[in-house]
């Protein structure tokens, strides 16, 4: 948010960079006394290095400076990121026409001749500090804008309890994936995931403990499968995987080890220990495949075939 506090010289810290000592001195008695924080560089090359130790909110540069002058403390400044936003204002005694256009087109946002006035200088680093403020706050407010879109989205594609991918995701996943290799290949494999008997760990444990249950299950997984494999919860107790460049037997091992790492795992509660097992279907998209559903489908004869033959199995239909 942006503030509307009363502007405070005593919030801001000012460089001063001049050759002549009587000039910086002149500088800290006009300057100091109503509030502004300053340090001094005696060239350029000590004003680069007083730059990269005490990032200032602005610079005061005189021009004409032996061995490195003004503009080419400006000139590098400007061209180093982390110090481009700091505005720089020069102090000189040149009128020439041509080293003004020059400081301007080196970025430098004021241009005051001396001997110069206490008003117009007070003016001039007032309205250039006020305006690097807004700048600044009108960044932060973006960046924080930018973070809650991003945690809105990832709100709106997310399972609230276990942080993967909601149904709605998870199938523009699957139907992008499955446009994918329709067209250009290659296969792609998906994993339907069904835990067995969840419905009496509910009813034995209490839904608090089979939350924490499907919490356990899906880190397994999420363990087990890619980085770039889709992971998203397809119904109460079941999650489908989206495995890409996959081919059924690799999809198959995959499965395999994520039912034994689900099998393994040892949840503690005041009823003692809870095992969980898991059925999945595993399938690959064929050549023969008119739409997702397909696929779906032979997934889930597939978990229905794990289910008949005693559950805790992967079935490759």
């Amino acid at each position: 948010m942006l503030t509307k506090e009363p502007f405070k010289p005593e919030n801001f810290y000012i460089l001063a960079v001049d050759d002549i000592s009587t000039n910086l001195k002149l500088l800290r008695v006009i300057l100091e006394p109503i509030g502004y924080s300053l340090t001094f560089a005696k060239g350029g090359h000590q004003a680069i290095e007083r730059i990269k130790t005490s990032k200032p909110d602005l610079i005061l540069l005189d021009l004409m400076m032996p061995e490195m002058d003004g503009l080419e403390v400006c000139k590098r400044l400007k061209s180093d990121p982390e110090y481009a936003d700091i505005p720089i204002i020069f102090l000189t005694a040149s009128n020439e026409q041509e080293h003004m256009i020059n400081a301007f087109d080196l970025g430098a946002v004021d241009y005051i001749n001396k001997p110069f006035k206490t008003a117009e200088l007070f003016a001039r680093i007032r309205n250039h500090l006020l305006l690097k403020h807004t700048i600044d706050e009108l960044k932060s407010t973006q960046i924080e804008l930018q973070n809650a879109l991003a945690e809105v989205k990832k709100l709106a594609n997310t399972d609230p309890l276990t942080g993967v991918l909601n149904r709605r995701s998870l199938f523009d996943f699957a139907h992008q994936e499955f446009n994918r290799v329709s067209r250009y290949g290659p296969p792609f494999s998906i994993l339907l995931m069904d835990l067995d008997n969840f419905k009496k760990v509910n009813d034995n444990y209490g839904h608090q403990m089979g939350d924490q249950a499907l919490c356990t299950v899906v880190k397994s997984i999420k363990n087990t499968i890619r980085n770039v494999d889709f992971l998203g919860r397809y119904g109460g107790e079941e999650f489908l995987a989206i495995l890409p460049e996959t081919y059924g037997e690799q999809a198959l091992t995959l499965a395999e080890r994520i039912r034994q790492m689900v099998a393994s795992n040892i949840i503690k509660t005041d009823k003692g220990n809870l095992r969980l097992s898991i059925s999945i279907g595993v399938t690959s998209y064929s050549i023969k495949d008119q739409s997702l559903d397909d696929m779906i489908l032979r997934a889930d004869k597939g978990v229905y075939q794990a289910k008949q033959e005693g559950r805790n199995k992967s079935c490759l239909v």
